[in-house]
């Protein structure tokens, strides 16, 4: 991997976390976009939180996705040690539906922005980690168009296949 290539960060506070998260991880592969995965915490490894989010930049992370259900304070906290684009993601816990933790993450006080993605909504994550990196990485815009083409293109065999059938 050359620092030319784009870099993502996934920080995840639990493991339990991975079977969502990896939607993201997905996507980031598909558009061949150099990735790392971590398990953190707000709550139980603040400081090494704290270092990683602070050395993100310098290690040339250009975005983060960060997923927490819950109280769900990681992607805030992380947004409160770097400038970088913090990407949130809400999981779906037992208790609340994973509204605690679209609350937590999308209601960040002023200067402190975090984008939020809907509740298990990792595979938007990581395409707005796409678009955010196409600002710099030119050949992101055309694959996201032809991604978005297949995806339309999907739709409309669909549609024939369910006209053709039922009507």
């Amino acid at each position: 991997m050359s620092d030319r290539e784009p870099k993502v960060a996934v920080i995840m506070g639990s493991d339990s976390d991975l079977s969502v998260v990896s939607k993201a991880i997905d996507i980031l592969k598909e558009f061949e976009i150099y990735y790392e995965v971590r398990i953190l915490s707000a709550h139980r490894t603040p400081e090494v939180t704290a270092r990683y989010a602070k050395g993100a930049e310098e290690a040339g992370f250009e975005v983060i996705i960060a997923a927490a259900g819950k109280a769900a304070h990681l992607p805030g906290v992380i947004a409160s040690y770097t400038t970088l684009p913090v990407i949130g993601i809400p999981i779906k816990s037992s208790e609340l539906d994973g509204m605690d933790a679209l609350l937590s993450i999308v209601q960040m006080p002023p200067g402190i922005p975090v984008a939020t993605v809907g509740i298990g909504g990792a595979q938007n994550a990581g395409l707005l980690a796409i678009e955010i990196l196409s600002i710099k990485y030119n050949h992101l815009k055309d694959e996201l168009k032809l991604y978005r083409k297949k995806m339309q293109d999907n739709v409309l065999k669909k549609d024939e296949k369910f006209r053709t059938e039922n009507l």
